[in-house]
């Protein structure tokens, strides 16, 4: 028998594939005849990072999604809504990336860092909205609660600490990526192991 939910995470796996496909379309070929090439492709260092750090991210959004689709075994228009809002910050991350990879290092480095964190705390709200709707009404009957309840713990440190990164932003950009990466991180590692670091 077909899963429930099993469009959803068909129609998801798609949308999380083009949005990371779609990173490296800001990476440009370097037009022949503006300069010596290796300098022109030094000079797109930028690019190179944000994609890199956009790829993962969306890498590891895939991730959780994958593993709050384990749980989740029902489906309902909200929760198909719920999805779509997800997806939708999802679809979104191409853009700050963009605007990340062309302004950092110069000037306006500062709101093009805030838009690139304040986007993550969007998703972060959107996933635990997600999760919080599925945990209360869709989970399946032999649920475990000790379990999901650690999801709802991990979850919720998501969006606190992606304010952090927009507070930080304002102070040093660089400080403000690495504490983005750390966050990465510990949304990748399985969940008795993010937990184990959260309570440290």
């Amino acid at each position: 028998m077909e899963k429930e939910t099993a469009r959803i995470e068909a129609f998801s796996d798609g949308v999380f594939s083009i949005a990371i496909t779609l990173l490296i379309l800001e990476i440009k070929i370097p037009a022949a005849g503006s300069g010596e090439l290796s300098v022109q492709l030094l000079r797109q260092w930028p690019s190179y990072f944000a994609f890199v750090f956009s790829f993962a991210f969306i890498g590891i959004m895939w991730i959780n999604h994958h593993r709050l689709f384990t749980h989740i075994k029902r489906s309902n228009n909200a929760l198909l809504f719920l999805n779509l809002l997800l997806l939708l910050g999802v679809t979104a991350v191409p853009f700050p990336t963009a605007v990340l990879a062309q302004h950092l290092g110069q000037s306006d480095q500062r709101v093009a860092a805030i838009l690139y964190h304040g986007t993550y705390f969007v998703i972060a709200v959107f996933f635990n909205l997600l999760w919080r709707y599925a945990n209360r009404h869709l989970l399946g009957d032999d649920v475990d609660s000790a379990a999901t309840d650690k999801i709802s713990a991990k979850y919720a440190v998501g969006p606190v600490l992606y304010l952090a990164c927009i507070a930080l932003a304002w102070v040093n950009v660089p400080l403000s990526l690495l504490l983005n990466v750390a966050l990465a991180v510990f949304f990748a590692l399985p969940l008795h192991r993010a937990l184990r670091v959260a309570n440290k």
